[in-house]
């Protein structure tokens, strides 16, 4: 295990980059003594730390209709969510794609989820070492996406998306004192978001209304995104941090398509591949 922290970016669907990438780094037992998981990139870390390769791939692509987790335009009216979150983090991981609780609960390494409080607006690491159900409330929490996922209750409070008050949390790594900092983004080179419409703020206000801290880390979203974006950009221009990001066209964060959705998970796999010689030189250097 490598002194390093391994941070991972979320964008629902867009996490299948990171599956390939960290499916790679398993084959070739890399692993890091902590790893930082936001919204997808929760549910990578956690299968990170279980050690099981493909077993973030096979959640989020496959053919078979009975493991769908989209829920149509009746069901989301009625559930008020677009994706079957109890088949996701209750069906999937004591079911139908089992999760090795024994091996991430013995791990040694520390792994963290961000989730954003929603009275406060701002963003909690949060850890579990022997709790089965907490562990997969946390993940639920940290992929909660806003307005189409319900918020997730955890003693009392309420949760959702970690994305939404710390989307990549690079200063939280350079908080906890490791000398490398590994970051997976699921974002093309150069991107920035832009800033929310008057018409989408108005909704998310209207939307939380009881949470007016969580709707000012949602207007703030986007330009603090961008900030971190330039500092990231920077330290690794100045090769203190190893960057792999997707460098194809990226796929939709609510991507349905097999095919599509592999050949992103592929890209993923052998971009690491190709850039491995060159981690191998960083975490050396």
């Amino acid at each position: 295990m490598t002194k390093a922290t391994m941070v991972l970016e979320g964008g629902a669907t867009r996490g299948v980059f990171t599956s390939g990438v960290l499916d790679y780094l398993m084959e070739q037992d890399f692993y890091t003594s902590d790893v930082i998981g936001v919204s997808a990139g929760s549910c990578n870390a956690v299968d990170y730390v279980s050690r099981q390769p493909g077993r973030t791939r096979d959640c989020m692509i496959h053919k078979e209709k009975e493991y769908s987790y989209y829920y149509g335009f009746t069901k989301f009216v009625r559930k008020k969510s677009l994706l079957d979150m109890d088949m996701i983090f209750d069906k999937y991981p004591n079911e139908i794609f089992p999760f090795d609780y024994d091996t991430y609960f013995a791990s040694e390494m520390e792994c963290e989820i961000v989730t954003t409080n929603c009275e406060t607006g701002k963003a909690e690491y949060m850890k579990e070492r022997k709790d089965k159900e907490r562990l997969m409330k946390m993940c639920r929490a940290s992929s909660s996406m806003p307005l189409i996922s319900p918020m997730v209750n955890m003693n009392g409070v309420p949760y959702l998306d970690g994305g939404l008050a710390d989307s990549i949390p690079i200063r939280r790594a350079v908080e906890l004192g490791n000398k490398k900092i590994i970051l997976v983004l699921t974002r093309n080179p150069g991107y920035r978001k832009k800033l929310p419409s008057k018409g989408s703020v108005k909704v998310y206000k209207k939307a939380y209304a009881k949470y007016p801290n969580l709707v000012k880390s949602v207007v703030n979203r986007n330009p603090s995104y961008n900030r971190t974006m330039e500092w990231i950009e920077k330290l690794e221009a100045e090769k203190k941090i190893f960057v792999i990001r997707p460098l194809i066209p990226t796929v939709s964060r609510l991507e349905k398509d097999y095919d599509t959705l592999m050949n992103f998970y592929e890209h993923g796999y052998h971009l690491m591949e190709k850039q491995f010689d060159e981690l191998r030189r960083f975490m050396e250097q």
